[in-house]
């Protein structure tokens, strides 16, 4: 019974071990995330009220394309064939 104890005993302590590694790993990942999605932020604060690369209008769009599941392709098609009437009128 001794062996059998002293063996559970070993096995806790190497997955204690294990999973503090585990809870590092994790709280790097996180904290590493959470620097890139600060730099983007600053990327498009800084491209949007620039008034250089991207535009207000463009981000909205591209927002509400995901906020109605719409395919590109489909949100195209519509823009092309209202330019086209527009310019016919």
């Amino acid at each position: 019974m001794d062996g059998i104890q002293r063996l559970l005993a070993i096995v806790v302590v190497a997955l204690t071990i294990l999973l503090v590694i585990v809870g590092v790993q994790v709280i790097l990942i996180i904290l590493d995330l959470r620097k890139a999605i600060k730099k983007l932020n600053n990327l498009l604060e800084d491209a949007v009220l620039g008034g250089g690369l991207i535009r207000p209008d463009k981000l909205t769009g591209f927002v509400e394309l995901f906020g109605k599941n719409k395919r590109m392709e489909s949100r195209g098609q519509t823009e092309l064939l209202n330019t086209s009437e527009e310019k016919e009128n």
